[in-house]
């Protein structure tokens, strides 16, 4: 199949963490792209990814209609990747993930533009969790509008910018034990940033089906525990755990509230009482990145390029030291 290049595309959340990576796989395909942002000065670095003029960052705000209306205005495809882990201020799940959502849908639909959603395994429009929830309803009002578009639910993604194996490596450097809420039982199926930027460059080109979900998970199934170990290996420290019940973790997330930037809601803690892998059903229908021609690439391969500044001596860190993390971590009750 031919790739139709050349064509105007408009990212919402551009400037994000997964946002860049898109950007810059739509660029090397020949696109157009306008990073639809709130603000557009966060952005700028994204030019450089794309010839002269090619990477445009504009203002745009989910909760204006007129905002994101001028965002799409004359684009072939619209791709919204706007989410947020935790709310703050007016910045809800419901206005971003659920009416926000539907909002570009209804866009796009204006200008006669493809869409591709990016929402999360684990999007439910019952769930108990407001993320699982609005992203769910996102889901939904998306696919009622726009019948063709892409929805696309990874599990955790990690990359050299991420919010998670990122913000557990700089604890480790601090703390002596790691919280394992739950006991550290949660399944995920971490997938490569890269890997996820491909599958969204892809769906805009037109290469998997429309009106489909696809579930993006990498090639292995570990446990919250598990992926601490992973970590504590790369950054070469040893660290206790602590096994938190989910009950005294949504106490300790209740008193966290208050803080800006908490770094535990009572949400985060809803989101851990279910696996985050890939269903059964969409491995079935083929719905994940099978679909796309995509190898995921190994969480092992990746995590050491990145967090190697997180070790003792950053990269000049000698196999066998001390603090090296190699010996089995110990774990508090």
């Amino acid at each position: 199949m031919t790739i139709d290049t050349e064509k105007t595309v408009t990212v919402f959340g551009g400037s994000g963490f997964l946002g860049r990576y898109v950007v810059r796989e739509l660029a090397k395909r020949g696109h157009r792209i306008r990073v639809a942002c709130r603000r557009p000065d966060l952005a700028y670095h994204l030019q450089i990814t794309g010839n002269m003029g090619q990477v445009m960052p504009i203002q745009a705000n989910l909760r204006y209609p007129w905002s994101i209306d001028r965002a799409v205005e004359g684009a072939d495809h619209v791709v919204n990747l706007v989410g947020v882990l935790a709310e703050t201020g007016r910045q809800t799940f419901d206005a971003l993930q659920s009416s926000g959502a539907r909002l570009v849908a209804e866009a796009a639909r204006g200008v006669g533009a493809g869409m591709t959603q990016m929402s999360a395994i684990g999007a439910d429009g019952s769930s108990a969790s407001g993320y699982a929830r609005t992203k769910g309803e996102g889901e939904r009002a998306v696919l009622e509008t726009v019948p063709d578009a892409r929805i696309l639910r990874p599990s955790i993604v990690f990359g050299a910018e991420d919010q998670f194996f990122n913000r557990f490596a700089e604890m480790s450097r601090f703390a002596p034990v790691l919280p394992l809420i739950g006991g550290g039982k949660t399944r995920f199926q971490p997938v490569c940033v890269n890997d996820v930027a491909k599958a969204v460059a892809m769906s805009v080109d037109g290469l998997v089906p429309g009106g489909a979900v696809y579930e993006l998970g990498g090639p292995e199934i570990l446990t919250f525990r598990q992926m601490m170990e992973k970590m504590l290996a790369v950054v070469q420290r040893k660290r206790g755990f602590l096994n938190l019940s989910f009950r005294a973790a949504e106490r300790l997330a209740g008193m966290m509230s208050f803080l800006p930037g908490a770094p535990l809601t009572s949400d985060q803690v809803q989101q851990l009482k279910l696996d985050n892998v890939v269903s059964d059903a969409a491995i079935a229908e083929g719905r994940t990145l099978a679909a796309f021609g995509i190898q995921p690439q190994l969480l092992e391969a990746i995590l050491p390029t990145y967090l190697v500044r997180y070790r003792p001596q950053g990269q000049f860190t000698q196999p066998g030291s001390r603090d090296n993390g190699l010996n089995r971590p110990e774990e508090t009750a």
